[in-house]
């Protein structure tokens, strides 16, 4: 397989214009709103949506310009290899967002806690349930706790890129 050819489902609205504004993860942005537009050819598939309050989103990274295979994440000073990390600049530039839905009005959902930049074209999204994406006994690999509370609470930081 040579080849694998996706069309977006709709398309992501925010107020964030460039990778520098961007929060790190939805989770440091709890205030950060956006907007869905789901292209009026899948709306349908909204039905019931507004029963769940979080959603998984998966979109392409249009303003990636490259990859590289090891990269040096926000969090460390130290390089690592770009799937242990989150960063933009992948191989497949696919990115994944956990949001809170807030409103659905037809085929426009209301978010917050995003973390996405203005005009990311939507693959898809899925509803969070956590009893499905939970996950006893995680390992966090070079993550460790003090990494994260360095940056816990402080929105907006960090894409140096």
């Amino acid at each position: 397989m040579d080849k694998i050819v996706y069309s977006p489902v709709g398309i992501i609205h925010t107020k964030f214009h460039d990778k520098k504004d961007a929060p790190i993860q939805g989770v440091f942005a709890k205030d950060a709103r956006g907007k869905i537009e789901i292209f009026k050819q899948y709306a349908d598939g909204l039905e019931d949506i507004e029963g769940f309050s979080h959603l998984i989103l998966i979109y392409h990274f249009h303003r990636s310009d490259g990859h590289s295979l090891i990269s040096t994440p926000f969090l460390d000073d130290e390089t690592h290899g770009i799937f242990s990390i989150r960063h933009f600049n992948r191989p497949n530039p696919v990115g994944l967002s956990i949001v809170k839905l807030e409103n659905v009005n037809e085929n426009i959902l209301e978010i917050s806690e995003v973390d996405i930049l203005d005009g990311t074209p939507l693959l898809d999204l899925k509803p969070f349930v956590p009893f499905f994406d939970h996950r006893d006994h995680v390992k966090t690999g070079w993550l460790s706790n003090p990494h994260l509370d360095m940056v816990r609470g402080e929105p907006g930081k960090h894409r140096s890129e």
